[in-house]
């Protein structure tokens, strides 16, 4: 098993499944848009009895922009 930790974006500090640990990016669904992360440095925790191998992953852009009160309720 591995993890994504996710840093910057709307996403921050979230730790998801990740199906390959060789990926360099990742396309996340996020409310009616998708962010775009892309993996930093070398992949930790990758021996045997360690825990689960973690990649670090940094927000670099929304498909669309993020509007956080979509349906206005918070004015």
């Amino acid at each position: 098993m591995a993890i994504a930790r996710l840093h910057g974006g709307p996403l921050d500090g979230q730790v998801i499944p990740l199906e390959s640990p060789e990926l360099d990016s990742l396309i996340v669904p996020y409310s009616e848009t998708q962010v775009v992360y892309e993996r930093r440095g070398d992949l930790d925790n990758t021996g045997e009895s360690d825990g689960p191998t973690e990649a670090q992953f940094w927000f670099v852009e929304a498909e669309d922009d993020i509007d956080p009160d979509p349906d206005g309720r918070d004015e």
